[in-house]
């Protein structure tokens, strides 16, 4: 971040709220968000991120909005659905330039093997109702778990501005029972076991926000192993690969994400490399900014495929977005075998590619 924005942090209100189409706008202007639950385990954590080209990290208190107003960077802040503890913390932070947006409860409508909301949709409206009335020019988050019914997520729709669902698949075979994974060893339950549920789940999303709420993708950051107090077992330590990162970011893009959010940093050791693959994929992101933040564009487009030696399952999903030179298609195969297809209809001539199982082609005219 530049100098410049450095001052415009220190100096002016955080303003945050939705766009018509759900695209957020940070003081006015269309952002793609990039986000952090944790910082990398590394003693410049903070200015990582700021280098890296996150927007913003979760945050705890004062000393936490301090810091990232001096690396140019904002906090949010969880605040819980007590309306004592919400007029407090409002009343403490709400003059802050750092702070972005507020939090209630997370994921309030999921138990773990249990059906039944652990915070009644009426808890969290009514939280939401508080903050606005306490601080109406910043939005409020709300993150669902990737289960439950699309008609239970949207009764909390009145309740948030900014909504999410995690969503962490890389789960190595045979691991043994822990919070959130259901018998099978899954976090997710629809019958797509691969990494391209990630895009299911963000349609799923899409539909509970409707296109006049920001809908934001969380995403694996971590080793489920690593989750465990005591008796890890190293067989089972997996983490994301460099291009499972990628497939998981762009495939939610793909489906609709107006940003990203990551989880798990904390649980993730300098040493496991995944910290830089992820920094190297954010500034990747960050470098299509201004395509991103813009509307998608509409084509009467057709995808032609060309036979592989396989079945076509899900095959080649895609969105166009603007550019000074021309329409930016980002593609992606969210089948686990290769594909080989055309796309009619965007670019002035037929673009003929081939996607790897689960890969992402970036294409410009």
């Amino acid at each position: 971040m530049s100098a410049g924005a450095v001052e415009a942090l220190a100096n002016e209100p955080a303003v945050s709220a939705p766009d018509s189409d759900g695209m957020l706008l940070i003081r006015g202007r269309r952002t793609f968000l990039h986000g952090l639950y944790q910082l990398p385990n590394r003693p410049d954590g903070l200015r990582a991120a700021a280098d890296a080209g996150f927007h913003v990290v979760h945050g705890d208190g004062a000393a936490d909005l301090e810091s990232a107003q001096k690396a140019g960077m904002y906090r949010w802040m969880t605040v819980g659905s007590k309306l004592e503890k919400i007029t407090s913390r409002v009343e403490q932070f709400r003059r802050d330039p750092a702070l972005l947006f507020w939090e209630t409860e997370d994921e309030p409508s999921y138990q773990w093997k249990k059906a039944g909301p652990r915070v009644r949709p009426e808890v969290i409206r009514e939280a939401y109702a508080l903050l606005k009335k306490l601080d109406p020019a910043r939005a409020v988050y709300l993150n669902h778990a990737p289960t439950n019914l699309v008609s239970t997520l949207q009764e909390y729709n009145p309740g948030g501005d900014l909504l999410a669902t995690d969503i962490y698949p890389v789960i190595p075979p045979g691991i043994r029972s822990m919070y959130a994974l259901w018998p099978d060893g899954r976090q997710g339950d629809f019958l797509n076991d691969k990494i391209s549920q990630v895009g299911r789940y963000m349609d799923k999303l899409r539909e509970v926000a409707g296109e006049q709420r920001t809908a934001l993708m969380v995403l694996q950051a971590f080793a489920w192993e690593n989750l465990r107090e005591k008796d890890k077992d190293p067989r089972m330590i997996r983490y994301p690969s460099a291009a499972e990162l990628r497939f998981m970011a762009f495939h939610s893009i793909v489906r609709g994400a107006n940003g990203l959010l990551w989880w798990g940093l904390k649980f993730t050791p300098a040493e496991s490399g995944l910290w830089e693959q992820l920094a190297a994929l954010t500034k990747e992101i960050r470098s299509m900014e201004t395509e991103l933040a813009a509307p998608a564009l509409r084509f009467n487009a057709r995808v032609e495929y060309h036979d592989t030696g396989h079945s076509l399952d899900r095959g080649i999903e895609w969105i166009a977005k603007p550019s000074n030179t021309g329409p930016v298609v980002i593609a992606v195969n969210a089948d686990s075998n290769l594909v080989e297809a055309t796309i009619h209809g965007v670019f002035a001539a037929p673009r003929r590619e081939r996607w790897e199982p689960f890969g992402v082609r970036v294409l410009r005219a």
